[in-house]
């Protein structure tokens, strides 16, 4: 049975998704703010966590715990569940690691579909171990049993989301690869500025380990390409 933490302050909308997620099979555990639940997290990780991002006295206290969650597993689903729903907090919420931002006015169907696909991926991840897979392109090396990316030899730390999306351009090097593949390929559905977002911050992360990385390509009104260096 899966393991999803809820963290939402509100008692009645925290109690609710808890029931709903409840009655299709998962195990819920939920949290009122920030310290309850690091204090569990600390003994135990969930299998997925949801988060608000205000919590209690706390303006920001979801961030706070996304940041944290992130340091704790870089492969653990994170999913934004919050009325914030401005460009500049899905941006920041992407930005700490997040793998999906969700507005609260989300349909419980849409809801449990995009926990779905999350899982669907973990269970890709895990199955993945039977045999070898790598991928080896250039200073970039993908080993798809250990869901680690490296570059020049070095790990670059990304979470499952990311992971997934370097995978898809980079398993065919040249191809431009449209946001609605790279959309599917990493199971995650989202709109093109979320897709948009998610590639900064692996080129973001790629530059921080080596300041003249510039393999991934932005083609205009298509999409993305892997090009290949050295």
């Amino acid at each position: 049975m899966k393991r999803i933490a809820i963290v939402e302050d509100e008692a009645a909308i925290r109690e609710n998704y808890k029931e709903v997620l409840q009655q299709q099979g998962y195990s819920v555990q939920a949290y009122a703010n920030r310290p309850s639940a690091m204090q569990a997290f600390t003994t135990r990780l969930p299998d997925l966590a949801i988060i608000d991002i205000g919590l209690e006295n706390e303006i920001d206290g979801g961030f706070t715990l996304c940041q944290s969650l992130r340091a704790m597993s870089s492969q653990l689903p994170i999913i934004f569940l919050t009325a914030r729903d401005s460009d500049f907090d899905t941006v920041c919420g992407l930005r700490l690691g997040a793998d999906d931002y969700l507005s609260k006015d989300v349909s419980f169907p849409h809801l449990i579909a995009r926990l779905a696909a999350l899982f669907r991926r973990s269970e890709i991840q895990e199955n993945s171990t039977q045999h070898a897979q790598l991928i080896e392109h250039g200073h970039l090396s993908i080993d798809v049993n250990r869901i680690q990316v490296y570059w020049k030899n070095q790990p670059i730390e990304l979470t499952v989301t990311e992971f997934w999306m370097v995978h898809a351009l980079a398993k065919h090097p040249g191809h431009v690869r449209s946001r609605q593949a790279l959309m599917q390929d990493a199971k995650i559905y989202v709109d093109d500025s979320t897709i948009t977002s998610h590639v900064k911050r692996i080129r973001k992360k790629f530059i921080t380990q080596d300041n003249t990385f510039d393999c991934i390509d932005t083609v205009y009104g298509m999409g993305y390409r892997w090009d290949n260096q050295g």
